[in-house]
């Protein structure tokens, strides 16, 4: 399994973007997938974001409901995060995640920490 996210970059406060990650090896695997993110000075927690299981069903941290939307293209094997209304505190590393297993939407954004195949993430700034 292979994740490559891309679309971060620099954007002031109450703009969005786009973030992309690209997934190779999960075709004809039941799994679940989604987005984390390291926040500055907080090396070694990664934090949920959202997730996506292969029923369309999603789940929302508390943190960016309204602003954030995830989703997929199955066409091209990749998966999205719509950020809009960005605020400094989103300003991190941003992961896609996925757990190979029978898992739902709650366990990804309970325990990060099992998740068993990881990005290299890409970095997203919100600043004036």
């Amino acid at each position: 399994v292979q994740l490559v996210e891309s679309g971060g970059g620099l954007v002031q406060p109450g703009g969005s973007l786009r973030l992309s990650c690209e997934t190779s090896g999960l075709t004809d695997e039941r799994y679940c997938i989604g987005w984390y993110r390291q926040l500055p000075g907080d090396r070694y927690k990664r934090e949920a974001v959202a997730a996506l299981d292969l029923d369309g069903r999603t789940k929302y941290a508390e943190a960016v409901k309204g602003r954030f939307t995830i989703y997929r293209d199955n066409a091209q094997n990749t998966l999205y995060l719509q950020m809009n209304n960005l605020l400094p505190e989103d300003t991190g590393v941003y992961y896609c995640a996925a757990e190979v297993a029978d898992v739902d939407v709650t366990w990804m954004l309970q325990h990060p920490t099992l998740i068993g195949y990881w990005g290299r993430g890409t970095q997203v700034t919100v600043a004036s």
